[in-house]
């Protein structure tokens, strides 16, 4: 449970420097540079995630049920996780529609996919995961708010429907191949056995 618990702080702790240290974050970058805030950031992830998939695959196997959620609940689970897989697509591509009126949709996708999970998982390691998924989603959405009063950033613009038609099909898509075979192949569990 440590190593999640690890790869977790490290994962989320580097994507939290906009919430929790704006001013390392910016004085890093105007003293080395914007690649080198870049990778460092990169690498530091990348350890983190590497961390916390180990880390989830062992506790997992060990981890006390916190909660028995009824099976119906991993109905609600799959379903959300379409919704989640489209804003995933569509935070990624071009700004259409979505993603405009969505705002943040990578941080909407992460709060659908962490609730679905949370609905389909009661063992101690999955709620510290995916709680700790869901509360850092709200805090940083929190936070674009904050910097989006002060100019600090700015909101996605419509510019084209062709943004839309690729987060919806790439989404349905990559759902799809989620429930086939990709979640039992990486996660080890299939979301519909």
């Amino acid at each position: 449970m440590l190593l999640l618990i690890l790869g977790i702080v490290i994962f989320l702790g580097i994507h939290s420097t906009r919430i929790v240290a704006p001013d390392f974050r910016r004085n890093f970058i105007a003293r080395r540079g914007e690649g080198a805030w870049k990778g460092l950031y990169t690498i530091v992830a990348l350890i983190g995630f590497v961390i916390l998939v180990w880390g989830y695959g062992q506790a997992r196997m060990t981890a006390p049920i916190f909660y028995d959620p009824p099976v119906w609940t991993r109905h609600i689970a799959l379903l959300l996780m379409l919704p989640a897989m489209i804003l995933l697509v569509a935070s990624q591509g071009p700004t259409g529609r979505i993603k405009a009126a969505v705002k943040h949709p990578m941080l909407l996708a992460v709060k659908i996919w962490a609730l679905a999970h949370l609905l389909a998982n009661g063992d101690l390691a999955s709620f510290i995961l995916f709680a700790s998924f869901l509360a850092w989603a709200v805090a940083d959405r929190i936070s674009e708010k904050r910097r989006l009063r002060a100019g600090e950033t700015r909101l996605p613009v419509a510019v084209s429907s062709r943004g839309d038609i690729i987060a919806l099909v790439a989404g349905i898509v990559l759902y799809l191949l989620f429930v086939w075979r990709l979640h039992l192949w990486l996660i080890g569990v299939s979301p519909i056995g």
